[in-house]
């Protein structure tokens, strides 16, 4: 049975505020970690744009509807959201976010632990959660292992006795996976695109004429982020896909080098893992956050929320790999064509 929300939070989407639309799966999985034994932080991640940060904000909400004192933090964005009756907490918060100048994301991210530690500090046997978003990209893979390490101290060694701590990281940094994977210092999950019948709900709330919802779901693959790329752009697809080769870097001599590989990939994007291609070029691949590498097993029980089809090549999806939107891998198919 899925989670009923009670309070869905306002979010900006496609320049208009709206309510939080479907997830209620991975919302009743944060319910289900919190009811269990928690021993270590969550790593969330996957696409850019696929819906991380209002799972986490939703999930801050419901948290707080169950008894926690809530900490969420967009280290990269500068955004929070603080529930607790420790106004000490609420105002160092607030006054280092204003301070865009004095608190660069490393100390921003750092504090996060610290208010935590208050929080303990000034009143034991609480509930608590920690919720930090897009936190390795900008504090830089260097920190990522260490920083995940601080968070499991805050479970294995707090400062006083507390009744339950949850730590989530949400990330779309594809490399960190890998990194904060070679220790046991948190539990990594997986979570994709939107479902599609959460999808069509929120294509529904973009205004004025659109193209079909078969369609966008064709381009988006249930993408949140893509679809409000697609919105701002009138539905002009060049746009969006010139937007994706800049900014990914795709330029001629990438292509160039990597062009026969590259034409594998587009067309089935496990020739990653099955045919013979340089170590090199799935790095790059994985760094620019083009596809998700090496992807689990489609048990719901090891995915936040539903799992990605086990394959579906219109959307760009393979057993092992896939890309991250079906218009990234459009992007890099419109690169090679260029004459």
């Amino acid at each position: 049975m899925w989670c009923r929300i009670l309070k869905r939070v306002r979010l900006r989407f496609a320049g208009m505020a709206i309510d939080f639309v479907d997830r209620g799966k991975a919302i009743q999985q944060v319910l289900e970690w919190v009811r269990g034994v928690v021993i270590q932080p969550f790593v969330v991640f996957g696409p850019e744009g696929c819906g991380k940060s209002a799972w986490l904000r939703q999930a801050a909400e419901v948290l707080r509807e169950q008894g926690f004192d809530v900490i969420y933090v967009d280290v990269l964005h500068r955004e929070y959201a603080v529930h607790t009756d420790v106004k000490e907490v609420v105002e160092k918060l607030s006054d280092v976010v204003a301070d865009a100048t004095g608190y660069p994301p490393v100390k921003l991210a750092n504090l996060v632990i610290m208010l935590v530690k208050d929080l303990l500090r000034k009143w034991r046997e609480k509930r608590v959660a920690v919720l930090v978003d897009e936190v390795f990209q900008a504090i830089g893979l260097d920190k990522a292992e260490i920083y995940v390490k601080m968070l499991l101290n805050l479970i294995e060694y707090p400062p006083a006795d507390y009744e339950k701590i949850i730590a989530i990281a949400a990330t779309s940094e594809g490399v960190s996976r890998w990194r904060i994977g070679r220790h046991r210092w948190a539990e990594i999950t997986p979570i994709w695109n939107m479902p599609r019948k959460g999808f069509e709900e929120l294509y529904e709330k973009v205004p004025g004429p659109k193209p079909s919802f078969d369609e966008v779901w064709r381009l988006t693959g249930g993408n949140p982020f893509t679809l409000e790329q697609l919105h701002q752009a009138k539905w002009d697809i060049n746009r969006v896909t010139e937007s994706i080769t800049k900014s990914k870097g795709l330029t001629r001599d990438f292509v160039k080098k990597w062009r026969q590989h590259l034409i594998d990939v587009v067309d089935d994007p496990d020739a990653l893992v099955e045919k013979e291609v340089p170590e090199e070029l799935k790095a790059m691949l994985i760094e620019k956050n083009l596809v998700v590498y090496d992807l689990y097993s489609r048990n719901p029980e090891l995915w936040v929320d539903e799992p990605p089809p086990e394959r579906d090549p219109e959307l760009g999806i393979g057993r092992h790999v896939a890309w991250q939107t079906p218009l990234h891998k459009e992007a890099v198919k419109r690169a090679i064509e260029k004459p």
